[in-house]
C-alpha cells in the first residue's frame, strides 16, 4: 500500500468509490426521511438535533474513506475486502436511522464502528508500507480505535449525558487528523480527485431535491387534488436544486486545497453543505406536506424548513469553495444579500417559489459576473 502520487494525471474516483457511495445514497435518504416526518409532525426541535447527530457520523464516515483512498487506494484484494466491510457498516449505520431518532443510537454505533475500525486496518497496512508516514499512520490508528471506545462506552451513559458526550466525542473524532497530520510529512492526497469525490456527495445530497420534487407531482397524480399548485412547487424544487448545484461547481474545489490550514477548512465546513443540501429537499416534502393540508405545522415553520437550510447551503458555499473575498464584487456581495433575502421569504407569501427566484437571479449575477472569464468545465480533474 504505497502512498499515490497526488501529481497523478487524469485522477478520477473509481467504481469502487462509487460503489461506496450507493450506500451513503441509502444513509442520507434514510436520515431525510426522519426529518421530514418529524417537522410535518411538528416535532421541530428533536428532529432537527436527531438529524445533526445522524448526519455527522455519515457524514464522517464518508470523509475518512474517501480521503484515505486519495492518498492509498491500491485497489488490490485486501483494500477491496476492507471497504467491503466499510460498505456493511455503512448499511447498517443507515439501518439505525429510525431507532436514532426515537432516541436510540445504539445500531447506528455498532454500524459506525464497524466502518471505523476497518480504516483502522487499512491505516496500520499504510504504516507498514510506508515508512515516511508511519508516524502519522499510527496515530491516526490509535485516534480512531481510542475514539470508538468512546463511543462505545456513550452507550452505557443516562440519558442525560449523552449530548454532551457526543460533542466531546465528536471534536475528539475531527481532533484525531490534525494530530495525526502533524507527526510527521503527511498524507499526500490528491487535489483534483478529492474535489471530484467531495462534488459527487454533493449531488449525491442535491438528489433529495430530486427526490421530493418526484414525490409533489405523484401526490398531486394520486389524490388529484392540488395539482397545479403541486406541479408549480416541484417546478421551483427543480430551479432552486439546479442553482444550488450551479453555484456549488462553479468555481474548481481544487482550488481551494493550496494549504494545510485550507484543506482542513475546506473538508470540515462542508458537512454545513452537505448538510443543508440534504435539508433542502426535506423543506420542499414539508412544503407539500403544507399545501396538502397533511403537516401539523403553520405556514412560516414549513417555509423555513426550506429557507434556512438554503439559506444555510448559500452562505457555506460563499464561506468556504467561492472566496467571501472574491474579487468580483456582484459575487462577493451577491451571495449574502442572496441569504438575507431568502430568510425574508420565510414570511411571505409562497416561500419556496420566491427563494426559487433568488437564487436564480444569484446565478444570474453569477454568470453575467464571470462573463468572458469562464473555461469549459472538467470535473473529472
Amino acid at each position: 500500500m504505497r502512498s499515490r502520487d497526488p501529481r497523478e494525471p487524469h485522477r478520477a474516483a473509481t467504481p469502487l468509490e462509487l460503489l461506496f457511495d450507493l450506500c451513503f445514497v441509502v444513509a442520507v435518504g434514510r436520515a431525510a426521511a426522519e426529518l421530514h416526518h418529524a417537522i410535518s409532525e411538528n416535532h421541530i426541535g428533536d428532529g432537527v438535533l436527531s438529524f445533526v447527530l445522524v448526519f455527522f457520523a455519515i457524514w464522517w464516515a464518508w470523509l475518512n474513506f474517501a480521503w484515505f483512498a486519495s492518498a492509498f487506494d491500491t485497489d488490490d484484494v485486501p483494500y477491496r475486502l476492507a471497504t467491503m466491510v466499510q460498505i456493511g457498516g455503512g448499511l447498517v449505520l443507515a439501518a439505525g436511522v429510525p431507532n436514532a431518532f426515537e432516541g436510540d443510537f445504539t445500531v447506528i454505533v455498532i454500524g459506525y464502528v464497524v466502518m471505523r475500525l476497518a480504516l483502522v486496518g487499512q491505516w496500520l497496512r499504510a504504516a507498514a508500507a510506508n515508512p515516511d508516514i508511519r508516524p502519522t499512520a499510527l496515530r491516526f490508528a490509535l485516534g480512531i480505535t481510542v475514539v470508538q471506545a468512546g463511543w462505545i462506552a456513550r452507550l452505557a451513559l443516562p440519558e442525560g449525558g449523552l449530548l454532551a458526550s457526543f460533542a466531546v466525542l465528536a471534536v475528539a473524532e475531527m481532533l484525531v487528523p490534525i494530530w495525526a497530520e502533524r507527526a510527521s510529512s503527511g498524507t499526500r492526497w490528491h487535489p483534483h480527485h478529492i474535489a471530484e469525490r467531495y462534488g459527487l456527495f454533493t449531488i449525491i445530497v442535491l438528489g433529495e431535491a430530486v427526490f421530493s420534487g418526484t414525490g409533489a407531482i405523484q401526490e398531486g397524480i394520486e389524490t388529484g387534488e392540488h395539482t397545479g399548485a403541486l406541479v408549480s412547487l416541484a417546478a421551483a424544487g427543480l430551479v432552486i436544486m439546479f442553482s444550488m448545484w450551479w453555484l456549488y461547481f462553479e468555481r474548481p474545489g481544487q482550488q481551494r486545497l493550496t494549504s494545510f490550514r485550507g484543506a482542513f477548512l475546506w473538508g470540515y465546513g462542508h458537512l454545513f453543505i452537505f448538510g443543508s443540501a440534504a435539508a433542502v429537499g426535506v423543506g420542499i416534502e414539508v412544503a407539500v406536506d403544507y399545501d396538502t393540508h397533511v403537516a401539523h405545522i403553520s405556514s412560516v415553520p414549513a417555509a423555513m424548513a426550506t429557507t434556512v437550510p438554503l439559506a444555510i447551503f448559500l452562505l457555506s458555499v460563499w464561506l468556504l469553495h467561492i472566496g467571501p473575498r472574491n474579487e468580483c464584487r456582484p459575487i462577493a456581495i451577491g451571495f449574502p444579500v442572496a441569504v438575507v433575502l431568502v430568510l425574508a421569504a420565510s414570511f411571505g407569501p409562497a416561500p419556496v417559489h420566491v427563494a426559487a427566484g433568488i437564487v436564480a437571479a444569484l446565478v444570474a449575477t453569477v454568470v453575467i459576473a464571470t462573463h468572458g472569464e469562464r473555461e469549459p468545465s472538467h470535473q473529472g480533474g
